[in-house]
């Protein structure tokens, strides 16, 4: 990776271009918006509004690894927790990332869905996992969730508005050690694991 370069002061807007290079498979579950709504398992990719076929992470994913508190984020899980919140907040607040949907690539292509064959996708390698979670009193929960083999990347810009809460030598380090330690996607910390690949 490509050391950052020398920040510019507080008062400026910084604007890099970044990809994240897999390390690990990566699964989804998206949510149907409501607890009753059963998605088939290729219903639980997240899929560009454009063409219904590409595979995307929306960039409010990776908004929620840098700054979520209510669940695992890579502040929560890397900082002391007298730290964490307030880097959460920071991230929240002056990291911008775009495009809203960022689409997997492979080989510098966009990676496109096409349907499964038995557990498996042949246009993308999509795979169907299946494990059983075990909720309370030990009730088995069985899960099929759709999972994208590596290799993938995903390739954005990353702003980060002027202030004085976060650096960017801070947010390079909570991205490349939340990507060892946590990932993106459900089951993350076994799965959705990455490196950054450029950052320029």
């Amino acid at each position: 990776m490509a050391k950052p370069k020398e920040s510019k002061s507080a008062s400026e807007d910084i604007t890099r271009q970044v990809i994240l290079e897999g390390v690990a498979d990566i699964m989804f579950d998206r949510y149907a918006g409501d607890n009753k709504t059963k998605l088939e398992v290729y219903q639980r990719l997240y899929f560009s509004r454009e063409d219904g076929r590409t595979l995307v992470l929306p960039a409010l994913n990776i908004k929620s690894f840098l700054s979520a508190q209510n669940t695992t984020s890579a502040p929560k899980r890397l900082l002391p927790s007298k730290q964490y919140k307030e880097a959460a907040h920071a991230a929240l607040s002056y990291v911008i990332i775009s495009p809203m949907e960022i689409p997997f690539l492979r080989d510098g292509k966009p990676i496109t869905f096409g349907k499964f064959k038995g557990d498996v996708d042949p246009d993308s390698g999509v795979y169907i996992h299946r494990s059983v979670a075990r909720l309370k009193d030990g009730i088995p929960n069985p899960k099929e969730r759709p999972t994208l083999p590596v290799p993938w990347a995903l390739a954005f810009t990353l702003t980060i508005m002027a202030n004085d809460e976060l650096q960017e030598q801070q947010l390079v380090n909570l991205i490349q050690n939340g990507g060892r330690a946590l990932g993106l996607g459900t089951f993350r910390g076994v799965f959705g694991k990455f490196r950054i690949a450029k950052w320029e």
